[in-house]
């Protein structure tokens, strides 16, 4: 047996190269890498495509492996040159992710050591990194001392953990389900629906509560619905809240919101994930009155921070019951008990195996600083800003004022319906593949949307987007 441990080591140890064969794929990985950055503003933001990467299919893994320069050939011309390309400063579609460069050198680090993020007693100094971040998200809020929560993979998990940590504070059993009230609006995004399926609450009463004109939460709405069903014997019990939703950008009044919550004793939630970061803006601060006195908040440094995809957090103020909605006691963890200067991220959310994906943005904060996230977040606002100005000169009908850095926008047309020929006008951006954008549907209504979030997006980006679409309706405005 000896012998044959010995010779199967020979070949193990493939798994570990050489220092000369790892610069060699380090050197070939930072080219393309620095390649694929230094020519991001030639790339297409959309490019379509028959293939799609379809040649993948016909790539099949083998028992001995290929050359580094074959394998990046494959994922250039089947992953990095089809499609969206998210990185692009053009990406004004949905909620754009982020990309910085730290986030990379951050995950690089983080999978070289591989530490270990999820228990104090396995990996203290990284527990520590992530614990530190959450503390300092739950100070920008506003939240107090002792508050903490978790980092997450982004907004759908942070939701998550919060409506299970709100259904068992609230002690909802499965008997209570049917009574138990939760209240939203038609404008929350749809991961929050998909929370409370999984936290086994959709049989709860859904309560979808009015809007003002701006597409905001109406305060006077959700009072007289919450009076009537608790008159009527049901369980108020959540408020979900958004501080800037996808569609349109809107921030609900959370003052107003968590007067209600309070009186009526109930967990105040908030999806803050793509809008959050903004009040690190200091004119937009105002718009975020209120957000401290919520029980519970999502938020995306993928998002707001303009980090590349796979970090959200939930930040929670009661980590009691946080910790009591998810700790769970295994005995071959015995050796861990005790070990607690640091509550521990996996006693506190559904993951156990935990990536250390707090060092992406603890490097990028450090080497940063604060400034540049504030002047990205503000240009961006900006951006947004001039946008809605300058498309109404085109004869453009807009949405609200943009509260952020969402904008909703359409062409009424001289002849036809309108909302196949702003259809048309995607397709006619997507298919030019400078920008991208993307459009939603509102009570039957086709808008076009502009989100403005990545860190690459200029003024000059803008620009582009208005030439487009002012070729486009004059193409199509026949």
């Amino acid at each position: 047996m000896r012998n044959e441990i010995l010779k199967l080591e020979e070949t193990s140890r493939l798994l570990e190269p050489s220092p000369t064969l790892r610069a060699d794929w380090t050197q070939k990985v930072t080219e393309y890498s620095d390649d694929f950055i230094d020519n991001i503003e030639k790339l297409k933001a959309y490019v379509v495509s028959e293939e799609n990467g379809r040649d993948l299919l016909n790539t099949h893994f083998r028992e001995s492996g290929r050359n580094m320069e074959e394998v990046l050939k494959i994922l250039k011309e089947n992953v990095d040159s089809v499609g969206l390309n998210p990185a692009s400063g053009g990406h004004l579609g949905y909620i754009p992710g982020g990309g910085i460069y730290t986030t990379a050198l951050g995950d690089f680090l983080a999978a070289v050591t591989n530490r270990y993020a999820g228990i104090f007693y396995g990996g203290p100094g990284a527990v520590r990194v992530e614990n530190q971040l959450i503390r300092w998200m739950n100070e920008l809020i506003g939240y107090p001392e002792g508050s903490l929560g978790n980092l997450t993979s982004g907004g759908s998990i942070a939701n998550l953990i919060a409506i299970v940590t709100a259904r068992d504070k609230k002690q909802i059993r499965s008997r209570d389900v049917e009574n138990a009230v939760i209240y939203l609006t038609e404008q929350v995004h749809h991961c929050v629906q998909k929370a409370i399926r999984i936290a086994g609450l959709n049989e709860s009463v859904i309560r979808y509560i009015p809007m003002d004109e701006n597409y905001r939460m109406s305060a006077e709405g959700l009072k007289k619905q919450v009076a009537l069903d608790r008159s009527s014997g049901l369980r108020p019990f959540l408020v979900v809240g958004s501080a800037g939703t996808t569609d349109a950008g809107a921030v609900d009044p959370l003052d107003a919101i968590a007067d209600i919550s309070e009186a009526n004793d109930m967990w105040f939630h908030i999806d803050a994930a793509y809008g959050g970061f903004f009040i690190l803006v200091e004119s937009l601060k105002e718009k975020f009155k209120g957000v401290e006195r919520s029980d519970s908040l999502a938020i995306d440094p993928h998002k707001g921070l303009f980090l590349s995809y796979g970090l959200g957090a939930i930040l929670i103020k009661d980590v009691k019951a946080q910790f009591e909605s998810h700790y769970y006691k295994a005995s071959y963890m015995q050796d861990t008990l005790g070990v607690n200067e640091e509550l521990s991220p996996a006693d506190l959310s559904p993951e156990l195996t935990k990536h250390f994906r707090g060092l992406r943005l603890w490097l990028g904060l450090h080497l940063f600083g604060l400034d540049p996230f504030k002047a990205c977040l503000e240009e961006k606002y900006l951006l947004c800003q001039y946008f809605y100005e300058k498309i109404q000169e085109l004869g453009f009908e807009v949405g609200p004022q943009p509260e952020l850095s969402v904008c909703m926008y359409r062409y009424i047309p001289k002849n036809g319906e309108a909302n196949e020929f702003n259809a048309k006008l995607v397709d006619y951006v997507k298919e030019d593949g400078r920008v991208f954008i993307s459009s939603t549907n509102l009570n039957g209504v086709n808008w076009l949307r502009l989100a403005v979030l990545s860190f690459r997006t200029r003024l000059t980006t803008i620009e582009i987007l208005i030439e487009v679409l002012e070729k486009g309706v004059k193409k199509f405005n026949v």
